[in-house]
Formats: C-alpha cells, sequence, structure tokens
C-alpha cells in the first residue's frame, strides 16, 4: 500500500510516507519526526482507502465560497420563498462569515463559537430562526462536502442551537369571525373563505372559477401565489400537491357574487386578472378590520391573514373533526404534523376522554352489579 522513509534536514532527521490513493495516483506526505507517527499516518490511509472513506487532502483546500456558490446553484427545487430565504442567509450571513476558509481547516468549536457570538448580535440578540437558518446552510454545504469525501467528517454537526420559542396562536370565536367580516365590507367573503376552510393566503387569492364545484362545495387547490419582493410568483401548493377542501353552504352565495361576469380560467377574488394585493401594511383593509372589530370587542387580537387558516383549525377541531381531516383540510404532509401543530386545540380532548372513560366504568359496574343480583 505505501512505504515510509527517513531523509535529513537542518531540524533532524524527518520521515516521509509515500502512498497511492485510491485513483492509483502517487502521493506522500512528508515532516513526521517520528517514525511511528508516519506508520500511524499510513495505517489510516490504508483503511479510509479499504473502506471508500479516502479524503483527498488537496480537495479540502476548497474554500466554503467556492462550494457555496455551486450549493446555492443546486436549490432550484425550492419553492421561490424558500429559495429567497435561504439566499438571504447565504449572502448575508454565511458567505462574509465563512466564505475565504478551506473546507479541511474549520473546526467544531469555531462553529459553536460563530452561532454562539452570531445569536447574541452584539447585545442586540438574534432570533432563532435567522440563526438556526444561517447555520443549516453552513451545515448543508459542509454536509456535500463529506458525501463528496473532501472532507472526512462535518465539524458543523453537533453545535448547540439556539431554541425557537414558541409563539401563542390566536384563534378567533365564531363570533368574532363575523365581526371581522363585518368590518371587512367588500373583502368579507375572502374573510370567511380563510377562516372557514383554512387555505393559505396565496391559494385564495390564487383560485379560479374553474376550481371551485358549487354542487359538492369544494375548492380544488392547485395553485399558490406568493409575493417575493415586489413580484408574485405562481407556482404549486407548499406541498406540491392538489387538495380538495370543503367550504361551508353559507359560502355558496358569497362565492357565486364573487364570480359574477367572469370566466372560468379568471380568478375568484379581485378583478379576475391579477392576483389579489397582499393587504399586510398599516393603511391596508385587513389591519384597519381588525383595528375596528378591537373597538368593538376588547378581547379580539392583532392578527394577520394567516391567522384566520390557525381559526379555521380551531373551528373544525372544536366541531369534532378529526386530525386527519383536518389535515387534510389544512394541507400538511402528515396527520402527526397537524397533531404537533396544533396540540393545543386538543387538549380538551384529554378531558372528553377521561369523562368517556369514567362514564364506560360506571356503566360496567352497573352491567356487574346487576349480573350479582340475579
Amino acid at each position: 500500500m505505501g512505504s515510509i522513509s527517513s531523509y535529513g534536514t537542518g531540524a533532524g532527521k524527518r520521515y516521509r510516507v509515500r502512498y497511492r490513493d485510491p485513483a492509483r495516483q502517487s502521493r506522500e506526505k512528508g515532516g513526521f519526526t517520528r517514525k511511528k507517527d508516519a506508520e500511524d499516518y499510513l495505517a489510516d490511509i490504508t483503511v479510509a482507502t479499504n473502506r471508500g472513506e479516502y479524503v483527498d487532502p488537496k480537495t479540502a483546500k476548497l474554500s466554503i465560497h467556492e462550494l457555496g456558490v455551486e450549493w446555492m446553484a443546486n436549490q432550484s427545487h425550492l419553492k421561490p420563498s424558500s429559495l429567497r430565504t435561504v439566499e438571504t442567509a447565504w449572502r448575508v450571513h454565511v458567505e462574509p462569515a465563512w466564505g475565504t476558509r478551506r473546507i479541511g481547516e474549520i473546526r467544531h468549536s469555531e462553529v459553536q463559537s460563530w452561532v454562539t457570538k452570531f445569536t447574541a448580535n452584539g447585545g442586540k440578540p438574534r432570533s432563532a430562526t435567522v440563526v438556526i437558518r444561517a447555520f443549516g446552510v453552513l451545515a448543508a454545504i459542509l454536509d456535500i462536502a463529506v458525501l463528496d469525501k473532501r472532507i472526512s467528517s462535518n465539524p458543523a454537526r453537533g453545535v448547540k442551537l439556539p431554541r425557537k420559542g414558541k409563539k401563542k396562536r390566536a384563534y378567533l370565536s365564531a363570533a368574532q369571525v363575523e365581526l371581522l367580516a363585518m368590518h371587512a365590507g367588500e373583502h368579507s367573503t375572502l374573510v370567511y373563505v380563510l377562516a372557514y376552510t383554512g387555505i393559505r393566503w396565496g391559494e385564495a387569492i390564487g383560485l379560479r372559477l374553474s376550481c371551485l364545484d358549487a354542487l359538492r362545495r369544494r375548492m380544488l387547490i392547485e395553485e399558490n401565489a406568493v409575493l417575493i419582493g415586489s413580484q408574485v410568483v405562481v407556482g404549486t401548493p407548499k406541498t406540491h400537491e392538489r387538495r380538495s377542501v370543503p367550504y361551508p353552504s353559507f359560502l355558496s352565495v358569497p362565492l357565486a357574487r364573487a364570480c359574477e361576469g367572469k370566466t372560468r380560467g379568471q380568478l375568484v377574488f379581485g378583478a379576475g386578472d391579477v392576483h389579489f394585493p397582499r393587504s399586510n401594511t398599516e393603511g391596508g383593509w385587513f389591519i384597519r378590520a381588525v383595528q375596528a372589530a378591537q373597538k368593538d370587542d376588547g378581547t379580539f387580537p392583532l392578527i394577520t391573514p394567516h391567522d384566520l387558516r390557525h381559526t379555521a383549525a380551531s373551528l373544525a377541531i372544536s366541531a369534532g373533526a378529526n386530525p386527519k381531516a383536518v389535515q387534510r383540510m389544512l394541507g400538511h404532509a402528515s396527520a402527526a404534523m397537524t397533531l404537533d401543530t396544533y396540540a393545543d386545540l386538543f387538549e380538551d380532548d384529554l378531558d372528553a376522554v377521561s369523562e368517556r372513560m369514567d362514564a364506560a366504568r360506571a356503566e360496567s359496574i352497573v352491567g356487574v352489579s346487576w349480573g350479582l343480583k340475579a
């Protein structure tokens, strides 16, 4: 596999290791002060080669910038909104800090120190989401380096990350939805659709007349219009899968009115040819409706359009829908995801289960006692 030879230097005797890599290229490494160190190095090279784990020392000289540019070019499978956040994390946080570093020189302790300082941000802590996303980009680039056998292990793995705090969700009651819809005026139908179907904002404004089945009261969700910067990008739903979502009968008439004068290929909300703009400014209709509702109801929470999706989940669960039905309605990847996301809404079910079990035991005791008397 290889050989070890000695040679003289001004500092004394040294040892050199010669070997052939898996591609049968001749390699050597010198500078060992002890023959045992040279023997250990050769043994490690031999084992790594036999296991298919050999790493060419030259490839470890590549920089994070070189690999990062290539990695970013391969992220085209991501949805535009996700790609934008990943690209921002790479451009703003990862490339400036690590771009010039060689992948073979990066140490685990350095990555941990970066995460710690990055989180603190000079006394103005960054959100856990920003830190975790930036770390994820660096770790993913190094993962590829490991898979390509440029380095033997990923120094970023095992780093302790900040914990994400669970944001308390705001759920509207049915009465509060009515109040919001009333103040939304001409946009009340959109409020009802978001609050009673759970579809996302982008899915609602991407809804076309051809996707409405009035007889079965179903919406076919197959488009998602997302605002990226100042441009609306239309793609598939978040999970890439179409789904059929039911809507309550009271929405039949408002939806029919929204469709009047339009062709089957036009959009339900808005003028029909241009996607309805998102109301996310302080002076927008949605914020004004929320503020008006808060004046009428002191318990009305400050919400965004996306919170109506959570409201839909709450109303469905309160109506007795099982997790699988809620999952299909919301378009989650699995019922487990629905349970994890809305675990707080299922807490009341524990009391109901306990009460039903208590009732079942009471019935069984009555049955047993009657049997004994007979």
